[in-house]
């Protein structure tokens, strides 16, 4: 019988089911719902794989985990792991990029469209009845425009970027890119420098991940180098965008709205400065729209996460390092 043990301490935090079926076949599986980071250690401490979503995993409770070999971040991202103890331990680390980047992409432009084309208030007016007794119709404030001819920058050149693009493209847009690594490179569209990129972009949308070089890349002064018709799309990491920057921008028009999936906190704070803007600007759901990560979790996104973690696992057994991160 295997004796192998598989935990995976929070797949709640994926915020829909996910089927864990298959990992059965490599192991005895322990599941917790959404285990605090003080409380893993314990979880942990006789697993042989560990599989997590967000837990931030260090020495201080993978200490313990002696018969440790493999962490699956279920997730793109792994800024959450600590890959230097990792390396340290011989503990072998891999992700599953790219499987969101058709999910992601859709929710960039579900972002967009509602808050370009005014969706909350427009649905508003009709369901509280204001269409059936105000005529004429006056929409005061409401002008949307058309993504024909407009320009579109995408910061992070990944596969959820190169599909942004390309998408953005279908709608006639000018797209151009600024890579945050100065690694991806792409003939279909134009490289830029970032400043450029704030400067001359319509929309811009952020799908790079969380490093030294894109924390606290877009604060006060990037926002101030952008139109103030421009709308900028966070779909990366929170800690990309400044959030107190941002209030301030969207409190003194230096952009037209912002829509965010994700947060420097997640869960986002209840007293933090997005939530402030909410409460104390009525008129805040029109240029700032908030959902609560769940850009890559699609139906087929989620299946492509678990047959992906599989294959990692099978591969990792097997000697080969299909996605295995660099530690």
């Amino acid at each position: 019988m295997n004796d192998r043990k598989i935990v995976f301490t929070d797949v709640k935090t994926l915020g829909f089911h996910v089927n864990v079926s298959g990992l059965g076949c490599y192991g005895q599986v322990q599941l917790y719902e959404c285990l605090e980071d003080n409380e893993v250690a314990a979880a942990v401490s006789d697993a042989d794989i560990i599989i997590t979503n967000q837990n931030n995993l260090n020495e201080s409770n993978l200490g313990e985990a002696k018969k440790l070999k493999l962490i699956c971040a279920a997730a793109t991202g792994y800024d959450n792991i600590d890959t230097a103890y990792c390396r340290e331990k011989g503990v072998a680390v891999t992700n599953v990029p790219g499987y969101a980047a058709g999910s992601v992409a859709q929710h960039t432009f579900a972002m967009l469209l509602y808050l370009i084309s005014h969706s909350r208030y427009f649905d508003d007016f009709v369901k509280e009845g204001k269409y059936s007794t105000m005529f004429p119709v006056y929409h005061e404030n409401r002008d949307f425009f058309e993504l024909e001819g407009k320009t579109w920058g995408v910061i992070g050149l990944g596969a959820i970027g190169r599909k942004v693009g390309r998408i953005a493209e279908g709608f006639g847009c000018r797209v151009i890119y600024y890579s945050t690594t100065g690694k991806n490179h792409d003939v279909l569209f134009k490289e830029s420098t970032l400043d450029d990129l704030l400067r001359n972009s319509d929309i811009i949308s952020v799908h790079a991940p969380l490093n030294r070089e894109t924390r606290g890349l877009i604060g006060r002064t990037e926002l101030g180098q952008m139109k103030k018709s421009s709308y900028l799309l966070n779909l990366g990491r929170g800690g990309i965008v400044s959030e107190e920057d941002l209030v301030y921008a969207l409190e003194n028009q230096m952009i037209a709205g912002a829509g965010l999936d994700v947060f420097e906190n997640e869960p986002i704070r209840q007293a933090g400065p997005l939530m402030r803007y909410i409460s104390g600007h009525p008129e805040a759901g029109a240029k700032l729209y908030l959902t609560p990560h769940i850009g890559y979790a699609s139906t087929e996104a989620r299946e492509r996460l678990m047959s992906t973690i599989c294959r990692n696992i099978e591969a990792f057994l097997a000697g080969n390092d299909l996605n295995r991160v660099e530690v």
